[in-house]
């Protein structure tokens, strides 16, 4: 593929992919979001980032999603991001929801880390450096603190706001009882909070458990699913094996082979037969089950080339499921 030359965006980018209002919001989200949280730090291809970046907004694409912390090294996801968006995207901002989120560690000392004002604005002056960018479209709390009063939080998520620098406000990782009571300050203040990021997968169902998803239905906040290929066992790449290029063979923080047990591989076996009945892929099918009962509005995924998103965007095509389908994949899952 030659990247030289002038990128122009497929002319057909929005006839396939569905767009899901965000909650009661007037934003609408792409049923499938590009995540940035691998595959685009400094030890990968810039070229092949470019790529994969171009052939997600081709599909109709249209969500980049980052943190300040994303690499390796920290921030490096963002230089990569602020590169590409300049070299190919400039265009096509107002076609783009560009988000970021700041709450985990990002540089040394007792202001670089949670959920204080002072971290929070320096990380997203910070982050619009690194983008580019004048503003984000969205700007997270990435994670629960325990020890910095909520209301703070949420302030300092209202004043970016306000200042111009983010157009919506989100949170990710919060549980039902924190998620409610953001909801509550933010309403307070004037402003939706817009959407709760969280890990859901059909091998992870905690949102479904602690009860986040069926509350942010109901209260007009939208739900977006990271992790939803379960770290690729959602895949079935490992079903011959450890690719040396795979995640658990380079990334052990996340995931590591200790997680393939026999049980897990004869899930992920079963899942892909289901999976092949639908005339779908493995990773397609867990993709559709997200989104089978418009619940949540987006589901991100990563790729570490372009023919990954490409297999990935077909997810779209058939996010229905009969009952005794739903059942199959519930019987599997209780088999571990």
């Amino acid at each position: 593929m030659d990247l030289v030359k002038t990128y122009a965006a497929a002319q057909d980018r929005y006839e396939k992919m569905p767009y899901n209002r965000v909650g009661r919001s007037g934003l609408k989200f792409p049923a499938l979001s590009l995540g940035f949280w691998h595959n685009f730090g400094d030890n990968c291809s810039y070229e092949k980032m470019r790529a994969i970046c171009r052939k997600a907004f081709d599909l109709g694409i249209t969500q980049f999603d980052l943190a300040n912390n994303y690499g390796p090294a920290y921030g490096s996801a963002e230089i990569n991001a602020g590169r590409i968006l300049k070299e190919d995207f400039s265009a096509y901002r107002d076609e783009l929801v560009i988000t970021s989120k700041a709450g985990y560690d990002m540089w040394p000392g007792p202001y670089g880390d949670w959920g204080s004002r002072k971290y929070l604005i320096a990380s997203c002056d910070q982050s619009l450096k690194r983008l580019g960018l004048d503003y984000v479209d969205i700007f997270y709390h990435h994670r629960m603190d325990p020890e910095t009063p909520l209301e703070e939080t949420m302030g300092a998520l209202a004043d970016l706001i306000r200042s111009g620098k983010a157009l919506y406000a989100g949170i990710s990782n919060y549980d039902e009882e924190h998620t409610a009571q953001a909801v509550k300050i933010m309403k307070d203040l004037g402003y939706p909070l817009l959407v709760n990021q969280r890990k859901y997968s059909i091998f992870d169902r905690t949102i479904e458990e602690d009860g986040v998803k069926e509350y942010c239905h109901e209260n007009g906040v939208g739900v977006i699913a990271f992790c939803p290929l379960a770290q690729g066992l959602l895949t079935g790449k490992y079903l011959q094996g450890i690719p040396k290029d795979s995640r658990i063979a380079t990334d052990s923080r996340f995931l590591n082979s200790s997680a393939l047990t026999k049980e897990t591989l004869e899930q992920i076996r079963l899942l892909a037969d289901l999976a092949a009945e639908r005339g779908q892929s493995l990773a397609q099918m867990a993709l559709a089950w997200i989104l089978r009962d418009g619940k949540v509005c987006s589901a991100l995924i990563g790729a570490s080339r372009p023919e990954q998103v490409e297999e990935n965007a077909r997810a779209v095509e058939n996010t229905s499921f009969t009952q005794e389908e739903l059942d199959r994949i519930d019987a599997i899952c209780r088999m571990a």
